[in-house]
């Protein structure tokens, strides 16, 4: 009886081809998953002042949209960092707009832009089509961060990580 002594070795080949092989798979399929961007939506802000903005109106610049309410803490304590990111990278071509929700009464919205100088474009979505149109948006704060092209590169959901959002600010200023 005659034994194969190269089978073990080609075992332990096709074994780690196989390892390989997924290993490189899973890459990939995490490389798409992360970098797809999706198309912002075609939407229209009427901010405070009664101006009509255009999410198209804005390309060439960077634009973070910003859902919020006065109701909401975690929002309110954001506030002036987000006040903070916008003063330090708007020279750079970074755009900025506060949604309040639909259930923020206007007045208190008003009342609070004014009170803390908001110095970026606030809007009332008092029809909830502004949040329906970035995916239904329920909780608060959520911001999305909007690429030159009219991409959404990223959606934070709560507070972001300032350092984390402002390295993702710069690449994307950048580009």
């Amino acid at each position: 009886m005659q034994t194969d002594v190269n089978a073990a070795p080609r075992k332990r080949l096709w074994i780690k081809l196989a390892v390989v092989i997924v290993a490189v798979a899973i890459g990939a399929f995490a490389t798409l998953s992360f970098s797809h961007k999706s198309p912002a939506p075609d939407v229209s802000f009427t901010n405070l002042q009664g101006e009509k903005v255009s999410l198209k109106s804005l390309r060439g610049k960077v634009v973070m949209v910003n859902f919020w309410a006065t109701s909401c803490t975690t929002c309110v304590g954001e506030m002036p960092k987000m006040i903070e990111t916008y003063n330090k990278y708007k020279a750079q071509g970074l755009d900025f707009v506060a949604v309040a929700m639909s259930y923020d009464p206007p007045n208190y919205v008003v009342n609070f832009a004014q009170t803390r100088s908001l110095p970026f474009q606030v809007a009332l979505d008092t029809n909830d089509k502004l949040a329906q149109s970035f995916g239904d948006v329920k909780l608060t704060p959520t911001t999305f961060v909007i690429d030159k092209k009219g991409n959404i590169i990223k959606r934070y959901v709560g507070e972001p990580a300032f350092a984390e959002l402002h390295q993702l600010l710069d690449k994307a200023l950048a580009a």
